[in-house]
């Protein structure tokens, strides 16, 4: 059970990453071009350079925050793997 739970986190990781990665993007750009702000400037320079980082930035914290909670459901999982192994030591004891 644990195996599939490790699974899942990885995957849920996985999908985090990549949705912070193309979102923030696509979402700017889709806010723009719906909007019909037909005054909206272009993107400077520095606009695109700031969105850049900030994206950078974003990918940096979905990965952190995959790692962390892939921690998590690996010493859940063995937190779980320990009780059910003392478990079954008080049952034979017994």
């Amino acid at each position: 059970m644990s195996t599939n739970r490790n699974l899942a986190s990885v995957l849920g990781a996985a999908l985090l990453v990549l949705s912070a990665t193309g979102a923030l993007t696509f979402t700017s750009e889709a806010c723009a071009q719906t909007n019909g702000d037909s005054s909206a400037t272009p993107a400077t320079h520095a606009d695109k350079k700031a969105a850049k980082e900030q994206s950078k930035a974003d990918k940096k914290a979905a990965v952190a925050q995959a790692k962390a909670d892939k921690e998590k459901t690996d010493a859940q999982a063995d937190a779980d793997k320990e009780k059910a192994d003392a478990r079954v030591k008080d049952a034979k004891d017994q």
